[in-house]
Parts: structure tokens; C-alpha cells; sequence
């Protein structure tokens, strides 16, 4: 039993193991950070938070997609969540971002897509609100729509995103196990000059820290010098910025978005999504001129939540203090860094428009390098 263990272990950790692409790096042995994930590893161990995504690839040219983050699963508008925006770098199009920014709250589910295609989910969005029963007399609806450029790979300019397809992922949209990878709006993207995705992982604090959940979902489509672990993968490649063609730009944008189960007001959890930036960092991303690079952070806390109507003029809620939330910090900083990580681990090499074809991290090379360097965890 011993020797077969002691096999076991080598399987999973030996950089010679050529499995499917379908696992995290925390799989392989190489752990990132000194926090632990969840029991998902992923963004949908904060309660209540559902993801959803459609796919769409479509003849030789489409590829390209959606994905959907509801805070809770009920009725978002009437039952708002706090919420906050942080621009790393601001090259993009994030639909809904100032009303975030001067309400501090969120009242849709959050869509991400391809650039075109932000007016379509804006709509879709509308759709969606409108589909209670309870917002039958609303008049305004502030949709939040973050976006990618999957140009490289799909035919962008065809905008081939339907409302039907982001009403699908939106209804779609669950708790459990997150798909990562080539899917939803991470299909056609490319992080690092290989092919990007979805991707995404989460941190647990202990109970003497108040035992809360942060959990991170990245759309990763952005480059500069890859760094794993703090293992500098890119240079060990010969793949980074200005390397070969396919790296002549680090731009192309990432959207982050940040859950937690901390009970948290839209000023504290601006101070969080800032600290998702310094994961992106630590993976070797720029932030480069041509990127759009936005973390949307959220509060899934019942009692912070803000209802759409009441009687009182006042709200009184119990929020974390500020010398509370350096682990919150830590936390998101960690998540994050190995959420666009996993992305990377589980994109496959994909080809798309005009004949493009952007190759998968050559994961059994990279946990070669790891090795090499000593990083076991």
C-alpha cells in the first residue's frame, strides 16, 4: 500500500504525466500562496454565487462566448448587493461601471463577453430585470457588462453574440463546480501568447479570522512575462512580450471579478478589488497601454444588502472594520493570481479565424521548469 502511494504521488506530481489539460495547478502539487482555497477551489465556494456560461463556436471562424456571475439567485435588482469597481488600467468598455462607482451597489448579474458585443448583453440584461414579476414598474436598469477582445481568434466584427445566448448563460447559471478554460467569454482569448479562458480559485479564512470566503473568477486575455508560482515560466519559454509575433502586444484586457461572504460596504470592497491587481502582478501581467484591466468586487453578506424599496430613511448594518481586513487582502491577492493561472492550465489549443491557432500552455514543460527552480509549492 505504501509503494503504491508513494506511486500515486508521483503521477500526480511528475512533470512527465501527459493528462488532459482539465485540471488546476494546485492538482499537479504546486500550491500558490500560503491560504487555503475552498472546498471548489473556485469563485462558487462564496454562498450563494452562480455561474453560468455559453459557449459558442460556430464553422472556422467564431469563437466566442459568455459567462455569467449572479450574486445570489434571486431577484438582484430588488435585493441589491454592495459593490465596488478598481481600474488597473482603463482600456476598456465596462458597461454600468459609474452608477457601481457612485451608488456603491450592484443590481444585475454581471456579463462578460467580447467587445462587440457589450450593447447585446447590456440589452439582455434589461430583458432579464424585466422578467420579474416584482420590476414590473421600473423604468431604469443599470446593466453591468465587462468585456475581453477575442478579435485574434473569432470574427468579432460579425458580433455573433445573441441576447439569447446571454439570457442562456444567465439562466444557466449555477453553484458547484466552475468550468474553466476554453469557455464562455474565455473561449477565443489568449493570455501570455498562449490560450487564455476562464479560470478561477478561492481562499477560506480561518474561523479566529472570522472564517470568511473570497472567491475569484478571472476572464484572462492580456500579456507580459509570465511568472508561475514566482517561477519565471515566460523567460524559461523564450514566450513573453516582445518575444516572437504572437507576443509584439501585452494588450487585450482581463476582467476580474471578486465575491466574498465578509460583510463589507462598497468603500472597503474597493480596497479589496484593488488587491486583485497585485495578483494579476504577480503572474507577470503589465497592465499594458492597450488593456483593459477592471475588478468588479462583491458582498454576498445578507446583512449588508440593500433592498430596492423601503419605509426607513436610515440603514443600519454591521460592516468589518478596516483593521479587519488584511486577510481579506491577502486572500484576493492569492485567489486571484492562481485564478488566472488556472486559466491557463486548462485552455487547449485552439484555431479560429483566418487559420489562427494559438497553442495551450505545455503544462508537462512548465511543471519541468517548476521543479527545476524548486518550487514545490
Amino acid at each position: 500500500m505504501k509503494i503504491l502511494n508513494i506511486l500515486f504521488l508521483f503521477l500526480i506530481l511528475s512533470p512527465l504525466n501527459l493528462m488532459a489539460q482539465d485540471q488546476n495547478i494546485r492538482d499537479y502539487g504546486v500550491e500558490i500562496g500560503v491560504l487555503q482555497p475552498g472546498e471548489l477551489n473556485a469563485i462558487t465556494d462564496v454562498q450563494g454565487v452562480r455561474v453560468g456560461h455559453q459557449t459558442i463556436i460556430k464553422g472556422n471562424n467564431i469563437r466566442t462566448g459568455v459567462t455569467a456571475v449572479l450574486p445570489h439567485g434571486g431577484n438582484i435588482f430588488q435585493h441589491k448587493v454592495p459593490a465596488a469597481v478598481y481600474i488597473g488600467n482603463g482600456f476598456g468598455k465596462l458597461a454600468g461601471s459609474t452608477q457601481i462607482e457612485e451608488l456603491g451597489n450592484l443590481e444585475t448579474p454581471i456579463i462578460l463577453t467580447n467587445t462587440l458585443s457589450v450593447p447585446t448583453a447590456a440589452d439582455a440584461l434589461i430583458d432579464h430585470t424585466f422578467s420579474f414579476s416584482e420590476n414590473e414598474n421600473v423604468h431604469s436598469v443599470n446593466p453591468v457588462v465587462g468585456e475581453t477582445n477575442d478579435g485574434y481568434l473569432n470574427d468579432i466584427r460579425g458580433r455573433h453574440v445573441s441576447k439569447k445566448d446571454v439570457l442562456n448563460a444567465i439562466n444557466n447559471a449555477k453553484s458547484g463546480k466552475v468550468e474553466q478554460g476554453n469557455v464562455g467569454a474565455g473561449t477565443g482569448t489568449i493570455a501570455f501568447g498562449f490560450k487564455g479562458g476562464i479560470g478561477t480559485s478561492s481562499r477560506q479564512l480561518p474561523k479566529d479570522l472570522g472564517g470568511y470566503s473570497v472567491g475569484v473568477l478571472a476572464q484572462t486575455n492580456f500579456g507580459g512575462v509570465l511568472q508561475i508560482a514566482g517561477v519565471p515560466v515566460g523567460k524559461e519559454l523564450d514566450k513573453y512580450y516582445l518575444s516572437d509575433e504572437l507576443n509584439d502586444t501585452p494588450d487585450g484586457s482581463c476582467m476580474i471579478i471578486v465575491a466574498t461572504d465578509a460583510p463589507l460596504d462598497a468603500r472597503n470592497l474597493k480596497r479589496l478589488a484593488k488587491r486583485a491587481m497585485l495578483g494579476l502582478g504577480k503572474t507577470g501581467g503589465i497592465a499594458s497601454n492597450g488593456s483593459g484591466d477592471y475588478v468588479i468586487a462583491f458582498s454576498t453578506a445578507k446583512s449588508v444588502r440593500i433592498s430596492y424599496r423601503s419605509d426607513q430613511d436610515l440603514k443600519q448594518q454591521n460592516v468589518l472594520r478596516n483593521s479587519a481586513m488584511s486577510p481579506l487582502f491577502m486572500a484576493v491577492n492569492e485567489a486571484t493570481e492562481e485564478a488566472i493561472i488556472n486559466a491557463l492550465f486548462h485552455a487547449e489549443t485552439m484555431t479560429g479565424r483566418d487559420g489562427h491557432t494559438v497553442e495551450e500552455l505545455p503544462v508537462d514543460e512548465v511543471l519541468s521548469i517548476i521543479k527545476r527552480y524548486g518550487r514545490k509549492d
